[in-house]
């Protein structure tokens, strides 16, 4: 059974769409996953991007193609009232729902990423998101320290794991990101040849031709 690790933040419709179609997308392999909401925003900082939302056009594209993508998948999405939003009470949420020592759940983050991208209401609506803690009776305080110090420590971990977007998902030491990265990842675990090949090391070898200049 191959571990993977799932790492994701709600604010990411790829990480809705991509939560969602990861049994299908995985079916007949043999595996594990771990889930690790992340802070998306985190990691835009520390590698210096931008995130979609923050383009204008990338951001009307976003929204244009996960729409599609989710017609096109028979995966149930509607977008939020407003985005982007704030994540952090859901993050720190999903992490006080797990057990010490453990990840959230999958019910869990299932949870979460629904509450965000069904229905089109607000996702950082206080009554909604007090009715989910109240059906989701987390272990911990998701205002104490415990909680929000397991997002930073999550996004750190996901940092130092070379995540520079969201979802990303680790198996056998390689990274797959985005929505379009489950079939890649998908015949990783099926044993494909191609990555027992030289290809993936040699891509990252690519000399830089020019770098632009802040």
């Amino acid at each position: 059974m191959t571990p993977i690790t799932f790492w994701f933040d709600p604010i990411s419709p790829y990480a809705y769409l991509a939560f969602e179609r990861l049994p299908e997308a995985l079916e007949g392999c043999s595996y594990a996953v771990s889930y690790r909401p992340v802070l998306f925003a985190g990691l835009l900082k520390h590698w210096g991007q931008l995130g979609p939302a923050e383009i204008a056009p990338k951001r009307d594209w976003t929204y244009r193609e996960v729409l599609w993508l989710a017609r096109s998948r028979g995966i149930e999405l509607a977008l939020p009232a407003a985005h982007p939003f704030n994540p952090l009470p859901l993050l720190r949420l999903a992490w006080a729902c797990a057990h010490e020592g453990l990840t959230p759940s999958r019910f869990v983050c299932e949870s979460v990423l629904r509450h965000v991208w069904r229905g089109g209401a607000a996702a950082d609506d206080a009554g909604r998101l007090s009715a989910l803690e109240q059906a989701l009776a987390p272990q911990r305080d998701p205002r104490g320290e415990a909680a929000k110090a397991a997002v930073r420590d999550a996004t750190d971990a996901a940092i130092a794991r070379g995540v520079f977007g969201v979802p990303m998902i680790e198996a056998k030491g390689r990274n797959f990101w985005g929505f379009g990265g489950l079939d890649m990842l998908a015949a990783c675990l099926r044993g494909d040849a191609w990555f027992d090949g030289p290809a993936w090391n040699a891509a990252a070898a690519t000399p830089v031709g020019v770098q632009r200049r802040a």
